[in-house]
């Protein structure tokens, strides 16, 4: 099935560079050029991917993200000006998938996209390359239940919604319970693009995750910090 992307920006050569490089590849493509016509369209339209820039008449990208974030887990790419870390992890907090800061590559913006979609897409998860065939069945801890076909999860019994970075990060150290991984290397495993080093992004990943999985975020059970090197999976698998 070909998968719809939705543009919102207000500047109409991105949006129109955006969009021939997209429909170059097979995608569908709707443009949006305020924050007010991106959530109507998105609401019509259902779009699988949505790239939202923040800074846009009316509604800005913040405020549409938020009200996407509120009402499921459409991925979303940001787009910005500025490229200071504040704004970029304040993005990632909220739930956005990626960001990119202007000017950038559109063959960059459609690897990107691409790779979101495989990612959300359980029969095109690039993750079933680095992990043995039978962690692709669901994986089952002690009060933890990953299902990756369906790309669920269950903690202490009940549903949790997650992004698609969280569940892959969560896979990732799932299929390799007890392994420790740097922040360089899930940066490299879960975005497979470099963000120059900044391995806060993976801080904030890991900080969103834990405050969705657990009943005390700051006294994880699962993800546990391993002091100087990074992070791993805790916990004992049960059939």
């Amino acid at each position: 099935m070909t998968a719809c992307i939705l543009v919102a920006d207000d500047e109409q050569n991105i949006t129109d560079v955006c969009r021939r490089y997209l429909e170059r590849e097979g995608y569908v493509v709707w443009v949006a050029h305020d924050g007010e016509e991106a959530l109507r369209l998105w609401k019509e339209q259902s779009p699988d991917l949505l790239v939202l820039d923040l800074m846009m008449p009316g509604l800005d990208g913040w405020e549409v993200c938020e009200k996407v974030r509120e009402a499921g887990e459409t991925p979303v790419i940001l787009l910005t000006a500025r490229g200071e870390e504040p704004d970029r992890l304040l993005g990632l907090s909220m739930g956005a998938d990626d960001y990119m800061t202007k000017p950038f590559s559109p063959r960059e913006l459609v690897l990107r996209v691409k790779n979101i979609l495989r990612r959300v897409s359980p029969a095109q998860s690039p993750h079933k390359a680095m992990v043995p065939r039978e962690a692709q069945e669901a994986l089952h801890f002690d009060g933890l239940s990953i299902f990756p076909s369906q790309r669920r999860v269950k903690a202490a019994g009940s549903e949790v919604d997650l992004t698609a970075k969280e569940f892959d990060l969560l896979f990732l150290l799932a299929c390799h319970c007890g392994q420790v991984f740097s922040r360089s290397q899930l940066l490299k495993r879960i975005w497979h693009t470099d963000y120059n080093g900044d391995t806060t992004t993976v801080t904030v990943l890991v900080r969103r995750l834990r405050e969705k999985l657990e009943l005390d975020p700051s006294q994880p059970r699962w993800i546990k910090t391993v002091w100087g090197i990074g992070y791993k999976l805790d916990g004992k698998e049960s059939s």
